[in-house]
C-alpha cells in the first residue's frame, strides 16, 4: 500500500510540472527526472542542466527531483497515466519490462556515433533488450571491501590488491582470524541481498539464469552460484565472523559500528565511500579493497544508471542532443566524482582524478574492466521475481531459518513460475 501511495505522490508531482512539448514562443520544453540524491551528484546534475539552458535557448530542460524508492512502480504508473517525464533516468535492471512494454525509445538511431563509441560493448548490453537499445549506461560502481586499515595492518594478515586478490575461501578464512571477543571480520549489509549475490557471483563463475534456444529464461542454482551465499551463510552461522545483527541492514546502517571498530571489513557499493569520508572519526583509518575472486576471477556483475528517452517524448531527436552533452567526458567525469561512483565512458575513466590513491579511486578504477552486465540485465519479470521471490529465501537461508537446499528449491520452482508467466 505504501508502495502505491508513494508511486502516486510522485506522479502527482510531476504532473505538476509543465508537460515536455513546444510551448507558444516555439521553445521546446523537455523534462528530466533525476535520481541524484548525495548533495554532490544534485549539484553536478543541476549544473549541468543549467550549462545546457545557457547555451541552447530554444530547447530548455526542466530538472525534475525523482527518488529511487518505488521508482519501477511510480514510472509505470507514470507511463500508464501519460505523464512520464522526457529523459529518464533509472539502473540497467530496472529497464527490461519497460523497454518490452514499448514505453522506452529505441535510441539505436538517435545517438552520435562518437557517444556509441566511447561507452564499451559490455556496458551497452546492459540496455539492449532484443534489436533495440533503450537506454545509455553512463554510471557504474564495482562492490568492494571497505576495511579498517589498522585493524587489518596489526593482524598481519595479506592485504589484497586487484593483481592478487583473496579467494572466497581466503576471505573466509581471513574474517574467522579477525573475529573473537565480540568482534566481527566482516558485516554484511543484506537488507537487499539479491542484487549483491548474484553479482558477486558472477566471480565464482555464477549465472543463474539461463536462456534457452526458443528465448526463455530459467532458474537454475548451480555450485558456481551457491559459492557467494554457501561463505556468507558460513561466516553468519558456523564460523561466527559475521554479525548476524547486520544482514537485515542497509549499508549505511553499518557505517556506527564500522567507526566503532566492531567490524573489521564491510562489503559495500563503491558509492559509500562518499559516506565513509564525510562521517568517519578524525583519525580513524580505511582503506579499499576489491572483493574476492573466483573461477572468474574480479568479474562482477552490474547495472548501470542509466539514461533513457520515453517512447511519447515528442523531441526525441533534441531530447538525444542533450544526452550527448550531458554525457560528454568532461561531464561524465563530474557526474562521476559527484556520486562517488565511476563512468562507463573509457574517455572519462583515464580522468587522473578517478586514479588517485586517496578514498580509494585508484582501486574502483582498476576494477572497471572487469565489471560485466548483472546475471538479470535482460529477464523478464525480475522486479517481481526478486521482490516475491529471491529477496524472502535469501534473507532466511542467511539467517539461518532454512538450509541451501530449501534456498535451491525456492529459487528454482517458485522463481520460474514466477518467470513463466513474463514469456507467455
Amino acid at each position: 500500500m505504501r508502495t502505491r501511495l508513494a508511486a502516486l505522490v510522485l506522479l502527482l508531482l510531476l504532473a505538476g510540472c509543465s508537460s515536455g512539448g513546444t510551448r507558444d514562443d516555439g521553445r521546446i520544453t523537455l523534462r528530466l527526472q533525476s535520481l541524484a540524491w548525495q548533495e554532490e551528484s544534485v549539484e553536478a546534475n543541476k549544473q549541468l542542466v543549467d550549462e545546457w539552458n545557457t547555451t541552447h535557448p530554444d530547447v530548455r530542460v526542466e530538472y525534475v527531483q525523482g527518488t529511487w524508492d518505488s521508482v519501477h512502480d511510480q514510472l509505470l504508473t507514470a507511463f500508464e497515466g501519460g505523464e512520464a517525464p522526457d529523459i529518464i533516468h533509472d539502473a540497467s535492471d530496472d529497464l527490461a519490462d519497460f523497454a518490452y512494454g514499448g514505453y522506452l525509445a529505441d535510441l539505436t538511431g538517435l545517438l552520435p556515433a562518437r557517444l556509441k563509441s566511447d561507452i564499451p560493448r559490455r556496458s551497452w548490453e546492459t540496455t539492449t533488450f532484443g534489436d533495440g537499445v533503450y537506454g545509455v549506461p553512463f554510471l557504474q560502481e564495482p562492490r568492494v571491501l571497505v576495511a579498517n586499515a589498522t585493524w587489518l595492518r596489526e593482524s598481519g594478515v595479506r592485504i589484497p590488491t586487484p593483481a592478487k586478490p583473496w579467494s572466497w575461501a581466503e576471505f573466509r578464512h581471513i574474517t574467522e582470524r579477525l573475529s573473537g571477543g565480540g568482534k566481527y571480520g566482516v558485516a554484511w549489509p543484506l537488507k537487499e541481498p539479491v542484487s549483491a549475490t548474484l553479482n558477486l557471483s558472477l566471480s565464482a563463475g555464477g549465472q543463474l539464469f539461463h536462456r534457452g534456444p526458443d528465448g526463455r529464461v530459467t532458474v537454475r542454482f548451480e555450485a558456481a552460484d551457491q559459492v557467494v551465499p554457501r561463505t556468507v551463510h558460513a561466516q553468519a552461522n558456523t564460523d561466527r565472523s559475521a554479525s548476524p545483527t547486520t544482514l537485515g541492514s542497509g549499508g549505511s546502517d553499518t557505517l556506527p559500528g564500522f567507526f566503532a571498530g566492531r567490524y573489521a571489513m564491510v562489503p559495500l557499493g563503491f558509492s559509500y565511500r562518499q559516506q565513509i569520508a564525510r562521517q568517519a572519526p578524525e583519525g580513524f583509518d580505511w582503506q579499499v579493497l576489491p572483493a574476492p575472486a573466483g573461477a572468474g576471477g574480479l568479474t562482477q556483475g552490474v547495472s548501470p544508471q542509466t539514461l533513457s528517452i520515453a517512447e511519447d517524448c515528442p523531441h526525441k531527436k533534441e531530447a538525444a542532443e542533450f544526452l550527448d552533452f550531458f554525457l560528454r567526458p568532461r561531464n561524465m567525469v563530474r557526474l562521476a566524482l559527484g556520486d562517488w561512483m565511476l563512468p562507463t565512458g573509457t574517455q572519462a575513466l583515464k580522468d587522473p582524478a578517478l586514479h588517485r590513491t586517496k578514498d580509494g579511486w585508484d582501486t574502483g578504477t582498476a576494477l572497471a574492466g572487469h565489471l560485466r552486465p548483472a546475471p538479470a540485465q535482460s529477464v523478464r519479470g525480475y522486479p517481481e521475481w526478486k521482490d516475491k521471490v529471491a529477496t524472502p529465501a535469501f534473507q532466511e537461508y542467511y539467517s539461518g531459518a532454512i538450509g541451501l537446499r530449501e534456498l535451491r528449491g525456492r529459487l528454482e520452482r517458485d522463481g520460474n513460475l514466477v518467470l513463466a508467466r513474463y514469456q507467455r
